[in-house]
């Protein structure tokens, strides 16, 4: 695992997120997924009636087999992020959210940005979507470096320029229906989020995900979550003030009175999520702000790897 209390002293995200990815990627050639095709190929085959402009000779002269000269254009997947800003994203609320003591956004920018260093490596195109009430942000996709670095700014808006007493309720199925109809046809759709919905309940929310997968699409959902203090309710066992940070709604209450059936009611909810996404055909990953990023980025890179 990469030390996080080193990296974390430098400011650019872009920084971390390189050291990371590099990371992930020495480790991964050294784990039991030794072979896991994860390498960007400088070449593809040579397609029947393409122009033979491009053909590789000399490559042909050593294999006997006809490649084609990739150029940075040139793209094997397209790759939508999608993240849920609502103000539920921005729990637990900390004083200053950084790469080591994440709130869930933090984490969420984090990943995406790793998936985004991957997705340059590998010259694939790539788009974010940010989402709460409305859509807050919706770039082209590309893949471009001019491109990745504009989108490295956007993940660095994203961190900082939150405040928590901005209220933002979440609007999960109306936005990702608004996202649907802007996304081309046969695309990697990723999305971050805790899928808390104050408008919708989960047959909303998987109808807009459904319409997702429309055009022949591919998702994964990240289902975002502080496993502690969100599944667990590892709080102490006193009578504790709890603040819905999208409606400012208050409950003092003492956990223990409740912990039990809280976390019968989470379980229920989970296997509900993780059925739907079964009948839909969607990757379900439950991903802990408190467990790192590689978890994020090995789901990614098997996904991509079953696409092509």
């Amino acid at each position: 695992m990469l030390d996080t209390k080193v990296i974390q002293q430098y400011n650019s995200l872009e920084f971390v997120v390189n050291q990371l990815v590099e990371g992930f990627m020495t480790g991964l050639h050294k784990s039991p997924f030794h072979g896991f095709s994860v390498e960007f190929a400088e070449h593809r085959v040579y397609n029947p009636g393409e122009s033979v402009k491009n053909i590789d000779w000399k490559l042909y002269g050593r294999t006997d087999k006809l490649f084609v000269k990739r150029f940075e254009e040139e793209t094997n997947l397209r790759c939508y992020l999608l993240i849920d800003n609502s103000s539920s994203m921005h729990y637990p609320v900390v004083a200053e959210p950084s790469i080591k003591t994440p709130d869930k956004i933090t984490f969420s920018v984090y990943a995406a940005a790793c998936i985004t260093q991957l997705l340059q490596q590998q010259r694939d195109a790539v788009g974010l979507s940010v989402f709460s009430e409305d859509i807050d942000l919706f770039t082209p996709i590309r893949s471009s470096i001019d491109h990745q670095k504009f989108l490295f700014a956007e993940y660095e808006k994203l961190i900082n320029s939150f405040s928590i007493s901005e209220k933002k309720k979440s609007n999960v199925a109306a936005s990702l229906h608004l996202i649907a109809e802007k996304i081309h046809k046969r695309s990697l759709i990723v999305i971050f989020s805790d899928m808390f919905d104050t408008e919708a309940n989960i047959d909303d929310m998987f109808n807009a995900i459904q319409h997702l997968k429309y055009n022949k699409n591919e998702v994964i959902l990240f289902h975002v979550v502080d496993k502690d203090k969100e599944i667990n309710l590892d709080f102490p066992d006193k009578p504790i003030k709890f603040i819905d940070l999208e409606s400012n709604t208050e409950l003092k209450i003492n956990p223990k009175i409740l912990r039990e059936d809280y976390s019968e009611l989470l379980s229920k909810r989970k296997e509900e999520i993780e059925l739907r996404c079964l009948q839909y055909q969607i990757d379900f990953v439950e991903v802990d702000i408190n467990q790192g990023y590689n978890s994020i980025m090995l789901n990614f890179l098997k996904k991509r790897q079953k696409l092509h």
